[in-house]
C-alpha cells in the first residue's frame, strides 16, 4: 500500500500512457477488487485502487454526497500529479465516476459505469424488499454477499464462491462511514445526474449484470439512451458482480473500449 498525501492506494501494470482508474462500490476498500478483473486489466494499463476519504486505510470523514466523493477522488489524482485519467466505476463507484466526469471535465478521457445508474431515472423499477436490510447490517456474511452479488442459480453461486474465495479483505468501512455512504446514494437516487447526461460528450461503456437486485439493469439502458456517446453490455446469467463472474470478457471489452 502507497500514499498520495492521505490517500491510500495501489498502482500497477505497465506505465506510461493515460491511467485507469478504479472507483469503488458502497461498502468497500481496495481490497474489495476481484483480482481476476484487475489482472486482465493490468495487462495493458497503469491501473490505479485507492481509498477515497474515510474509508480503509484513507483517513477523514465519509463525505455524505456523491459529488464530495467525486471532488475526494479528483483531490487524489491532483496528489498523484495525475492531469488524465480513465475511469471505471463499479456500483456507487459509478455514480461517483459520473459525478467526477461531471464536475472535473479536465480529468476524465473515458468513462466505463458498470452495475449502476445515474439516479433521478423516471419510473425506475424500484429495488428488492431484501435488498438494502441485507447491505446494512453491521457485518456481512458470504451468504449476503452470494445474495447481493450474484444469480441465484448454480452456476452463479459457483463463481460467487470462486470471486469470494480470491479476496483477502483487511480494512473495512466504519459504521460512520456506511451511514454516510448510504445517505450518498439516497441522495443520488433521488436526482443524481439524470438532467446533465447529455453534458457528459465522452465515449461511455455501460454495462449490467441482467439479474442484479441491486441496480437494476433498466438503469443502465436508461442511462445509454440519454448518453451522447455510449455503448451498453448486459451480461447475461449475472447479477451486481458481474464484472467478477466474467472477469476475462468483461475486463478485454474494457480494454479494447478503452484502447
Amino acid at each position: 500500500m502507497r500514499y498520495a498525501n492521505t490517500f491510500a492506494y495501489r498502482r500497477f501494470g505497465p506505465t506510461g500512457g493515460v491511467p485507469l482508474l478504479l472507483t469503488n462500490r458502497f461498502r468497500a476498500t481496495t481490497d474489495h477488487w476481484d483480482p481476476a478483473l484487475l489482472d486482465v486489466l493490468a495487462r495493458e494499463r497503469d491501473v490505479i485502487v485507492f481509498d477515497n476519504l474515510g474509508v480503509g486505510q484513507t483517513p477523514g470523514d465519509v463525505p455524505d454526497s456523491i459529488p464530495a466523493m467525486a471532488d475526494g477522488a479528483a483531490a487524489f489524482l491532483r496528489a498523484l500529479g495525475t492531469d488524465q485519467v480513465d475511469v471505471l466505476g463499479w456500483s456507487m463507484g459509478g455514480m461517483v465516476a459520473q459525478a467526477l466526469a461531471l464536475h472535473h471535465p479536465d480529468l476524465v478521457r473515458r468513462l466505463v459505469v458498470a452495475g449502476s445508474g445515474p439516479g433521478g431515472v423516471p419510473d425506475a423499477p424500484s429495488t428488492p424488499d431484501r435488498v438494502w436490510p441485507t447491505a446494512l447490517k453491521p457485518e456481512n456474511d458470504d451468504e449476503d454477499f452470494l445474495y447481493l452479488f450474484f444469480p441465484e442459480s448454480p452456476a452463479g453461486r459457483a463463481a460467487g464462491i470462486e470471486s469470494l474465495g480470491r479476496l483477502r479483505p483487511g480494512a473495512h468501512v466504519t459504521a460512520a462511514g456506511v451511514r454516510a455512504q448510504f445517505a450518498a446514494i439516497r441522495e443520488w437516487s433521488g436526482s443524481g445526474a439524470w438532467d446533465r447526461l447529455p453534458d457528459l460528450d465522452l465515449p461511455v461503456l455501460v454495462a449490467a449484470g441482467a439479474q442484479d437486485v441491486m441496480a437494476h439493469p433498466y438503469l443502465s439502458y436508461a442511462m445509454s439512451q440519454r448518453l451522447p456517446d455510449a455503448t451498453l453490455t448486459v451480461y447475461g446469467r449475472s447479477g451486481h458482480a458481474f464484472l467478477f463472474q466474467y472477469a476475462d470478457a468483461f475486463g478485454r471489452q474494457v480494454l479494447d473500449f478503452l484502447r
